[in-house]
């Protein structure tokens, strides 16, 4: 399958689902358009048993994600009517990513600001180029982020670190945002692309029903106590040792071969 619109494209190879942000022209910031092309994007991926594993990218090397795209809004073509309209969609693209059961790699090179920072949190993984520049501009707009970025970022980098980061409003490069947490690795511009291939292929090759199973009880036990699902923990870990791919995996250790795994 190939998507290709104005500004997303996607692309599903050897297990892995591509989702690029393709507005290079204003450092993929993210527009109504594209919201509603990523949940077309993300829920193809979802329900493709091919797509092990998905990678989200930003066009040209200048930038992941910077945002919002408001130039609508700076022209003055944003009625209260289009901005409710904006609002919900921008829900639903949240509850999407929020409720994705396959693991997502966020491939940041160049900024990664505002929202851009938020759908980064998203991932499961992110991966980072040495140029990536990090940040949450909310204060120098008189704008306030919301709760549910600003629980995700409290998650990746602890409450210290992540009212630094919203009260201050400044740049991180790459290696600091590292050492703080917000993201998991950083490599040379020119191996970016190769690793994070390296490392979706590392995931693709693992028993789909545990990698699952593995994303969604860490998500579970990130949560309060009272609002954790114990009822969808032991399902899922009932689905991996009733199935074809745990019977498979025994077999292939014991015959000191690689699994061939379906899924099921």
């Amino acid at each position: 399958m190939e998507l290709r619109t104005e500004k997303m494209i996607a692309d599903k190879a050897q297990g892995i689902g591509w989702m690029t942000f393709n507005q290079p022209e204003r450092r993929n910031a993210i527009s109504h358009e594209m919201r509603e092309a990523i949940l077309t994007i993300l829920d193809d991926f979802e329900a493709d048993p091919e797509v092990r594993v998905i990678v989200m990218r930003g066009a040209g090397d200048k930038a992941f994600v910077s945002g919002s795209d408001i130039s609508r809004g700076e022209k003055g073509a944003a009625t209260p009517a289009e901005l409710e309209r904006q609002g919900k969609l921008s829900a639903l693209v949240q509850e999407r990513y929020a409720s994705l059961a396959k693991p997502l790699i966020a491939m940041i090179r160049g900024y990664c600001l505002g929202g851009g920072v938020a759908t980064a949190l998203y991932a499961d993984l992110r991966i980072a180029s040495e140029d990536a520049q990090f940040g949450v501009p909310a204060a120098l707009l008189g704008n306030a982020y919301n709760w549910d970025y600003t629980r995700m970022l409290v998650d990746a980098v602890g409450a210290s670190r992540a009212k630094e980061i919203l009260i201050t409003a400044r740049r991180y490069a790459a290696e600091e945002a590292l050492a703080i947490g917000l993201i998991h690795q950083v490599v040379p511009g020119d191996r970016l692309e190769e690793t994070v291939r390296k490392t979706a292929a590392m995931i693709a090759a693992n028993a789909p029903l545990s990698v699952i199973a593995a994303k969604a009880m860490v998500n579970e036990v990130i949560k309060d106590p009272a609002d954790r699902d114990m009822d969808k923990v032991r399902a899922l870990r009932k689905a991996c040792l009733e199935s074809n791919d745990f019977r498979e995996g025994r077999r292939a250790f014991n015959e000191k071969r690689e699994p061939q795994w379906t899924g099921t």
